[in-house]
């Protein structure tokens, strides 16, 4: 692998552990289904102090998977790309193959 292809691949990495938790994970399947939200919002949905809601925000900021804006006193978070809710149809696909698998394995 050349130093391109590995800069390439670390980039796609890090966008993937920045949605590596349930936490940041329920962030962005909230912003993709029902648009942009303060982080009040989230932090209400999510049940935790808002520093922790905070902290999820800016790793997914920090990725590129999400942007804000600062409306008053308040920021307000959306998508920068939906696409990224494509992930979770795959990540989908896959958990209904391995259950398949895992019933015919029971199966045999």
């Amino acid at each position: 692998m050349n130093s391109q292809e590995q800069a390439k691949y670390e980039a796609r990495a890090k966008i993937i552990k920045a949605m590596a938790h349930p936490t940041r994970l329920f962030i962005v399947d909230e912003l993709g289904r029902n648009g942009e939200r303060c982080v009040y919002a989230l932090t209400e949905m999510i049940g935790v102090d808002m520093s922790t809601v905070s902290r999820h925000l800016a790793m997914l900021k920090n990725a590129g998977i999400i942007e804000d804006e600062r409306r008053g006193a308040q920021v307000y978070y959306r998508l920068r790309v939906k696409c990224v809710l494509n992930f979770f149809e795959c990540v989908e696909s896959v958990m209904k193959c391995n259950a398949k698998y895992c019933k015919r394995m029971l199966v045999s």
